[in-house]
């Protein structure tokens, strides 16, 4: 009797370390696999960073369709003519190398147009110059790696006028920071007949954010890049 006694607080000591050592092991299972998430997002969001400054791998470039840019968009241009954008000359200008007025000067040929606003609607862009559109459709051809001075890099993608006004431009090229098919949150824009000249285009880069955002909201999204 005595022995059926021990042998059971035996059998049931070793269930209660079994069960015990399980569930550990599935704590320790559980917590290296949310440290092996957490690294993993944590990586993405370097690799993410640095694409946006520049650097990346030519294996990272993939094509991009048209759906990234769809939308409604407005230049930023007139919120630095009305000054609506001096917080973000001042912030870049407590952090970089120039000061207020240089940095406007800076904006001043980076953002100037004429274009107030471009809707694209699948493959058809509407601009709009003093309330006057001009309508074309474009189709993808192709996209343009260009290396700058400070040794990053950035990508063109390209697309061509099928049909429309003739006072549309016969070429587009994005530029937008990202190199992998992803909505645009804002992007800079060349425009024009030439192929090749755009390409060469690097202190002219028109810059549009929805239009549905506010000046103010403008200024917070890039105070936050």
């Amino acid at each position: 009797m005595q022995d059926t006694y021990f042998s059971r607080c035996g059998r049931a000591l070793g269930i209660g370390c079994a069960v015990l050592a399980g569930a550990m092991a599935f704590a320790y299972g559980t917590a290296e696999a949310a440290s092996e998430k957490e690294n993993g997002h944590v990586h993405e969001a370097h690799k993410s960073d640095d694409i946006y400054r520049g650097y990346f791998d030519d294996s990272q470039i993939e094509a991009r369709t048209l759906a990234d840019w769809e939308g409604d968009w407005q230049s930023v241009y007139p919120y630095l003519v009305d000054r609506s954008l001096d917080p973000v000359l001042a912030h870049k200008a407590e952090n970089g190398d120039k000061t207020i007025e240089e940095y406007r000067a800076y904006y001043q040929s980076g953002y100037k147009t004429d274009v107030e606003r471009i809707v694209i609607n699948g493959d058809t862009f509407t601009f709009y110059r003093g309330g006057k559109p001009v309508q074309a459709r474009y189709a993808s051809d192709g996209h343009e790696v260009l290396t700058y001075k400070k040794g990053n890099r950035g990508v063109r993608y390209i697309f061509k006028k099928t049909a429309g006004d003739a006072a549309a431009p016969m070429f587009v090229q994005f530029s937008d920071h990202a190199i992998a098919p992803v909505k645009a949150g804002h992007y800079h824009i060349y425009s024009g007949d030439d192929r090749a000249a755009l390409l060469k285009e690097v202190t002219n880069w028109p810059t549009y954010y929805p239009a549905g955002l506010t000046a103010d909201d403008i200024v917070k999204e890039m105070l936050a890049h």
